[in-house]
């Protein structure tokens, strides 16, 4: 039960490593538009107006799919951030396209077959997490980095502040007592901005964006808040620094507290367990906090390539469950399919749903069924059903 510190960054959309998520994540939401059963990996990198894309794809049948409608794709998935840089602009860009079709060896294990199941597309760990520090069950310094940097991103977008560019970065420290959260004890945001802009006046800008997304029983020293600490930040985005698919694979999740498997998520189709699973584990975690059964739990999963069902399974509550952690493994096992096709259907994966994941992290989201079904791994909807079999 003692004081201590715990610290989790986000980045927005305009960093050059979301920018690579988000084009990855554009290729997948374009393949699966034109076949919903179709298997995609695909790898970006950019820097000063270049985007590279390599890796797989297969669509079947008669489905076709032209260069020209990947690269228009991306040019407008750039512009929507705001990208209009001499360094970096969804106009001047050159796009690279080194995509391929799958291979067979792969398929093979993978799809299914007269005889066969269809098999996990990769082997691999995943880990879902859960806590009840905040009301999306996600823990507070991650959840609270992101609901900064999504404001700026907004009052940007709006044009109520034309002087900020589209790179930023937060990071909080938070204060623990015990297992709550009770303040914010060192702030950092860092935000590109315009030629000349007054630092002081950017400072006091940040300052009323923390205090307006901040829990107000919160407390926090405006002395603590740190913006833009080199004193300047003019040239960003992948003019300033390249970027790759899948290196915030932190920010894509719990912010450092809870375990991670190592695989990344965007570019990837659903068939890869990297994705799929994880998103299981996180709603599988969920639930079991939001029925009461636990405050925290973490969950893991293991798959091989080419065989259907988990190779482990393993629930921890942490000591906080009302009851048996391996109970609830039972139960979970008992009541959901945690094939890879169990997944997808169960999540309703083989859609088009997969830009929005790209930035500001893949949990702690509000589903959208307006989306065809988009953030629906963070449902509560097996709430009643593990509180009748528990």
């Amino acid at each position: 039960m003692r004081n201590y510190l715990f610290t989790s960054e986000s980045v927005s959309e305009g960093h050059p490593d979301k920018i690579s998520d988000l084009v990855s994540d554009t290729v997948v939401d374009l393949m699966i538009s034109k076949d919903p059963f179709s298997r995609v990996a695909c790898e970006t990198l950019v820097t000063t107006n270049k985007v590279v894309i390599a890796g797989e794809y297969r669509l079947d049948g008669d489905k076709l799919i032209l260069f020209q409608e990947i690269e228009e794709k991306i040019r407008l998935a750039i512009k929507k951030i705001g990208y209009e840089q001499s360094g970096f602009h969804w106009e001047k860009i050159k796009i690279e396209n080194y995509l391929h079709n799958q291979s067979s060896d792969i398929a093979i294990g993978v799809d299914e077959r007269d005889n066969k199941e269809e098999g996990a597309g990769d082997q691999g760990l995943m880990f879902g997490y859960a806590v009840d520090e905040t009301e999306t069950y996600m823990p507070a310094p991650i959840y609270y980095s992101h609901l900064i940097l999504k404001e700026l991103s907004n009052i940007r977008h709006s044009g109520k502040a034309d002087f900020l560019g589209p790179d930023s970065k937060s990071q909080l420290s938070i204060e623990y007592e015990g297992s709550r959260p009770i303040g914010a004890k060192k702030i950092v945001v860092s935000t590109q901005h315009e030629e000349n802009y007054n630092q002081k006046d950017l400072k006091e800008f940040i300052i009323d964006v923390v205090r307006k997304v901040l829990p107000k029983e919160w407390y926090f020293n405006n002395d603590n808040i740190l913006v833009n600490p080199t004193g300047r930040f003019v040239i960003g985005g992948p003019d300033g620094d390249a970027g790759l698919t899948g290196r915030k694979i932190i920010v894509d999740t719990y912010g450092g507290s809870a375990q991670h498997g190592g695989g990344a998520f965007s570019g990837k189709d659903p068939t890869k367990v990297d994705r799929s699973a994880a998103y299981m584990t996180r709603y599988l975690a969920k639930n079991v906090v939001a029925s009461n059964l636990a405050s925290k739990c973490s969950i893991q999963i293991a798959y091989a390539i080419g065989v259907p069902q988990p190779l482990s399974f393993y629930v921890n509550t942490f000591g906080t469950g009302k009851v048996n952690d391996q109970a609830i493994e039972e139960c979970i096992k008992k009541i959901v399919d945690l094939s890879p096709k169990g997944i997808r259907d169960k999540l309703k994966l083989n859609n088009p749903i997969y830009v929005p994941t790209s930035s500001y992290g893949h949990f702690g989201r509000k589903p959208d069924e307006l989306l065809k079904g988009s953030f629906t791994w963070e449902k509560t909807d097996l709430v009643e059903l593990l509180n009748k079999e528990l």
